[in-house]
């Protein structure tokens, strides 16, 4: 019965009129910048970062309020933004196998141009990432410059990652290697240029391309600690040295915009800016999370809820706010629909096609019935509707300890438990919770994910 489900589905998927039928394919460029948190940007709310380029972005598109990354940490969350499917899912074997179904290999098949630009971060960390199986040039990229992951891996030698060693270190104690396609080219790389040279190869690779559809894969590895902005940007934020790279930031999405304006491309270009996860704690200056409470590493909402910006002139509704709820994971599917394709049919994909909501079409509502925050592969919250259900927090040490709901539409901030008011809303998400432990599994039970929901239901 239910491989009759998908394959109905699929059959259904297939069969839909798609956007690219009806206009050119268009360009993608997909700003992923890593650690930044919802309140960070003055679209936002920040009084403190100048961000103007980018509250433009938001000014000319759409500004998303309930936007979620897949993952509360820099792996689980790039995984489900190119797969599409819940991270829980996606081992490294898994992940191996998937190479040909990423976002950047489906854009290829359809006559894309690919390049990466940034931090990939898909697996681990490996010493030789030039020959990982893993590599951008193995997974649909013509192009790639960058690191392999994060700026502060591998720690110096006998030194722990922290605040104090954050704020002591400079632009090479973390010796991160920059590598152009399969070559190293510095090591290790100077931090504080990582933001300025992404922008310079972004604008070149623009010019170069702009002759047939392309994806742009701007990965920074800014703002995640320790954080570094270029000469001509240090000490000029009232936002301390992390607005120093908020705002470098700032000047590189006005550099991308200014190129597609020059080029005459950008009413044939979707951007869509995003982070991987929130804020971590104890950065070098005042991150923020805005009024969501908790950090990077949690589920809290500040931990998983991003800023989102969309951005397609003549396409997107200018100084829209979308605040149904999306997530990363909704992008491999929608941009296989502008480019005229379709997500694989051979495995679900948890994402759902959101463009109605890009394109403000009337009475568009969110398609997820429900979202799952997993912390690696610990279930550990659920939302539905404007309920959100605590099942674990890691602060519970093992104690019996009753669910916490929060009702998010009147309490954005998570502060007041409204559970024992809602004893029918608790048992619900309880119920809801208990689908996703048989279907993604759940590390407290030791249960793997059997993955047999029908396609439609997450």
């Amino acid at each position: 019965m239910i491989r009759a489900l998908l394959l109905a589905a699929a059959t259904l998927w297939l069969a839909q009129p798609s956007l690219a039928a009806e206009t050119a394919k268009p360009n993608i460029i997909l700003i992923f910048v890593d650690d930044m948190g919802y309140g960070d940007l003055g679209c936002y709310g920040n009084k403190l970062n100048k961000t103007p380029n980018i509250d433009r972005l938001a000014a000319e598109g759409q500004r998303w309020t309930s936007f979620y990354s897949s993952g509360a940490t820099c792996v689980p969350s790039r995984r489900g933004l190119m797969t599409g499917r819940h991270p829980s899912l996606m081992g490294n074997a898994n992940l191996v196998d998937s190479r040909d179904k990423l976002m950047p290999a489906m854009l290829k098949r359809h006559g894309y141009a690919t390049a990466i630009l940034g931090k990939w971060h898909l697996a681990g960390y490996p010493k030789d990432f030039t020959t990982a199986p893993m590599h951008p040039l193995e997974c649909g990229f013509d192009y790639h410059y960058g690191t392999p992951g994060s700026n502060d891996v591998p720690a110096p030698e006998g030194r722990i990652q922290n605040r104090e060693l954050f704020d002591t270190c400079d632009s090479f104690t973390f010796q991160v290697p920059l590598i152009r396609g399969r070559e190293v080219v510095e090591y290790p790389a100077d931090q504080e240029l990582f933001t300025s040279r992404y922008t310079e190869q972004a604008v070149n690779w623009i010019r170069q391309h702009r002759d047939k559809p392309f994806f742009l894969y701007l990965a920074h590895n800014m703002p995640h600690a320790p954080v570094f902005a270029s000469e001509s940007f240090q000490g000029r934020s009232e936002g301390g040295r992390y607005g120093d790279v908020i705002e470098e930031i700032d000047w590189s999405v006005g550099q991308v915009l200014d190129k597609l304006r020059e080029l005459d491309l950008a009413e044939r270009t979707l951007v869509i800016f995003t982070s991987d996860n929130g804020p971590v704690a104890g950065a070098q200056s005042p991150n923020s999370a805005g009024p969501l409470r908790g950090r990077k590493n949690t589920t809290w909402e500040g931990g998983m809820r991003e800023p989102c910006i969309m951005w397609w002139p003549g396409e997107i509704p200018a100084g829209a706010t979308c605040t149904e709820m999306a997530t990363s994971m909704d992008l491999l599917p929608t941009i296989a629909r502008l480019a005229g394709g379709a997500s694989p049919a051979d495995r679900i994909i948890d994402g759902r096609d959101i463009w109605p909501l890009m394109a403000g079409k009337p009475a568009a509502e969110t398609p997820h019935d429900v979202f799952y925050y997993y912390r690696d592969e610990r279930l550990q919250a659920v939302r539905s509707g404007p309920w959100k259900l605590h099942v674990f927090r890691p602060e519970w040490k093992g104690q019996d300890h009753k669910p916490l709901l929060y009702h998010l539409r009147n309490d954005i901030g998570e502060t007041t438990d409204v559970a024992g008011e809602n004893p029918e809303v608790v048992e619900r998400l309880l119920k809801l919770a208990e689908q996703a432990r048989q279907d993604l599994g759940d590390a407290a039970t030791g249960r793997k994910g059997e993955n047999v929901r029908p396609v439609g239901q997450l």
